[in-house]
């Protein structure tokens, strides 16, 4: 099946969604047929600060058309910060849309994860993923998730990370096990792989983006169905 990326928000968090699918399919016997529509990040910021869920999902709709037009049979959204409004994008969508969210809490249960530490937007700090985590417990560095959130905006706007914004997403990283009881830390955006990937760490790490990469391989190689994908059960 042929994936439409929503990309651009930001690029470097496309480039790495590029790249793993890409590896992911080939392992998994490939073929693979993508096509990504160029997003704006500074559109997106605002709309997710003001949470503005109707405007973003006007524009997410109108880059899912171009992407149909392009013979995509589904759309992801390559930022988990981007996800603030996906039920309202489903609602406009002219495509199915495969959330980086909903298969987290799953994923967590099935490899014995009780708490997880998140780093990412401001949005999905506070909410512990969009408060879609029923059976996990999500924990945030609360007095620190402004500073955090800035940081993260900035490094996702630049699209490289420097060495003090390495420092204290790993710092906090570190603190959320330590001091907020977290079995691992989410990267719950897609943009700080910049950060932590290639890097150890003396905790364990889970970036929601292979996650994501991973659902959205298999099925378009055909190991696995749009329904499975989107959590439904096959009729």
């Amino acid at each position: 099946m042929h994936i439409g990326l929503i990309g651009g928000i930001g690029v470097a968090a496309t480039v790495v969604y590029y790249q793993r699918l890409t590896a992911a399919a080939q392992a998994l016997g490939g073929p693979l047929q993508l096509t990504i529509s160029h997003g704006d990040v500074q559109t997106l910021i605002r709309n997710n600060l003001a949470d503005n869920r109707d405007a973003q999902a006007k524009v997410y709709a109108k880059a899912i058309e171009q992407l149909a037009a392009a013979g995509a049979d589904y759309v992801a959204i390559t930022s988990l910060g981007g996800h603030f409004c996906f039920e309202e994008t489903q609602a406009v969508s002219a495509l199915p849309l495969i959330s980086g969210v909903a298969p987290l809490d799953a994923y967590f249960q099935k490899r014995g994860i009780g708490t997880v530490g998140i780093l990412g937007t401001k949005v999905v700090m506070k909410t512990g993923l969009y408060g879609q985590l029923r059976q996990t417990k999500a924990v945030a560095l609360d007095d620190e998730i402004e500073h955090l959130a800035q940081s993260y905006q900035d490094l996702a706007v630049a699209g490289h990370c420097t060495d003090e914004k390495r420092a204290l997403f790993m710092d906090a990283g570190a603190r959320l096990v330590s001091d907020r009881g977290a079995d691992a830390v989410v990267l719950a955006g897609t943009d700080l792989n910049l950060a932590f990937d290639g890097r150890a760490t003396d905790y364990t790490v889970i970036d929601a983006l292979d996650v994501h990469v991973d659902i959205l391989a298999r099925l378009a190689t055909g190991h696995i169905t749009l329904e499975q994908a989107m959590g439904k059960p096959d009729d």
